[in-house]
Order: C-alpha cells, then structure tokens, then sequence
C-alpha cells in the first residue's frame, strides 16, 4: 500500500518493468514489419490533418488550460501546439481516430496500432528535443 502523505515514488508495477525491457531488448529484422508500420504512420497521419478540417475536433485541442504550453513540449502535428507529453499524446490520440478512417490493419485482434501513435509520437518528439535542458 503507498502512503499519500509519503512524496516517494513508489516502485514501477513488475508486469510494465518487463514489458519495457521486451520493447528495449528486442530488434525487429523484418522489412515487412518495417513496410506496415510506416503504411499504419502515414495512413494515421492522413487521418489526422483531414481531421484538422473539422471544428467540433479542434475544438477539444490544445492544453486543458488554455494558453498553458510548454515550450519545447511535444508537438501536436499540423497545430502550433507545444503541451507535457500526456496531453500531447490526447490530442494527437483524438486527431488520429477523430474520423475513424484509418484502415490499414486487418486483422483479428480488436486494437489498432494507431491508438499507441499518440502516446509513441508524444514520447518521442519531447524525449529527442534537444533543446530541453537534462538532468
């Protein structure tokens, strides 16, 4: 059990431990893999800047105060958004699914790789800005 009133962050869960040092251990050979992957990005990003087009969506963009920006955040693609890497990842989460058109993946399982473009695209623009001081 964590206390609330303890600030210490408690130990990462032992199932999302394992799956990180999967994705961070594993290379993939395939180019097929690599063809399918870049067909599911550039479907997602076609589904998100026609979504750009239609205001009940761009309505619910942008950080959840608004003028609240991170300068050197992560981007949300085809915005002037700059916001902290959770509400990068909704925006672009909404962006991409807005239309429901992206329809590169067949298969029987009931996901989609592009509901984990939001969060993958999030990530990795705010971790590769090398403008941001570290620590």
């Amino acid at each position: 059990m964590h206390e609330t009133k303890n600030a210490e962050r408690p130990a990462p869960d032992d199932l999302l431990v394992r799956i990180a040092d999967y994705v961070a251990k594993t290379s993939i050979d395939s180019d097929e893999a690599y063809r399918t992957a870049r067909l599911c990005l550039m479907d997602s990003l076609g589904c998100m800047f026609l979504a750009l087009n239609f205001p009940a969506c761009v309505r619910r963009l942008g950080p959840v105060v608004e003028g609240a920006i991170l300068p050197g955040g992560a981007r949300v693609p085809g915005t002037k958004f700059e916001l902290d890497p959770i509400q990068a990842a909704f925006n672009i989460g909404a962006l991409v699914r807005w239309l429901d058109f992206n329809d590169t993946w067949l298969a029987a399982e009931w996901g989609h790789p592009s509901d984990n473009l939001g969060g993958i695209l999030a990530i990795a623009d705010y971790l590769a800005d090398e403008r941001r001081p570290r620590r």
